[in-house]
C-alpha cells in the first residue's frame, strides 16, 4: 500500500475512532514515541498522548456523551506529513458549559504508518470563553490564564495516569 494512502487511513482511523470516544483505537494511531502539542498539553510519548486521548474519552463518556459530537474533513496526506480539520461540540467537564471547539491538525507518520508527531491548533481565546465563561472571556488572551490552564491539564493528566488510566 502506498504510504500516502496509508497515512491518509490512519488519519480516518484515528478521527472515527475519536468520533466513537475509542480511545483505545486511536491509542493504536501513535508510534510508541509520539510526540502531541497543542494549546493546553505538550507530551512526550505513548503513555503520556494515550493517557490524554483516554482521560479526555473518559471524562466526555461520563459527564457529555449526550451532547458529543466529532467531525473532520479536508483530510490531505503529502508523503509524511498529513493534516485534517476537526470540529468537537461537548460539555468541558470542570464546568459543564458547552464548547464548540475548531481545531486545525498537523502530524508526521513514520514509515509503518503510525503518529510519529500531531499538533492541533485553535484560537484559545474562543476556547477559553466557552469553557470558562467570564473568566475567560476577560482573561483568555492572557498568558497568566492559558499557564494556569495548562497547568491544572498537566495535573491531571498526571493523577489520571498515577490511578492507572
Amino acid at each position: 500500500m502506498p504510504m500516502t494512502t496509508r497515512n491518509e487511513e490512519t488519519i480516518r482511523r484515528f478521527y472515527d475512532a475519536f468520533a466513537k470516544l475509542d480511545a483505545d483505537a486511536m491509542v493504536a494511531c501513535y508510534a510508541p514515541d509520539a510526540v502531541f502539542n497543542d494549546e493546553v498539553f505538550s507530551l512526550n510519548g505513548a503513555r503520556e498522548v494515550g493517557g490524554m486521548w483516554k482521560m479526555l474519552c473518559t471524562a466526555t463518556r461520563a459527564k457529555g456523551a449526550h451532547v458529543w459530537r466529532l467531525t473532520y474533513r479536508d483530510v490531505a496526506v503529502d508523503g509524511n506529513t498529513g493534516r485534517a480539520h476537526w470540529d468537537a461540540h461537548y460539555l468541558f467537564s470542570a464546568t459543564g458549559r458547552t464548547v464548540d471547539n475548531s481545531i486545525d491538525a498537523r502530524m508526521t507518520f513514520t514509515p509503518d504508518g503510525l503518529i510519529a508527531t500531531h499538533n492541533d491548533s485553535f484560537p484559545f481565546w474562543t476556547w477559553a470563553r466557552q469553557a470558562l465563561g467570564a473568566p475567560g472571556l476577560l482573561m483568555g488572551w492572557s498568558p497568566m490564564l492559558r499557564n494556569k490552564v495548562r497547568a491544572t491539564a498537566a495535573a491531571n493528566l498526571a493523577l489520571f495516569l498515577a490511578r492507572g488510566g
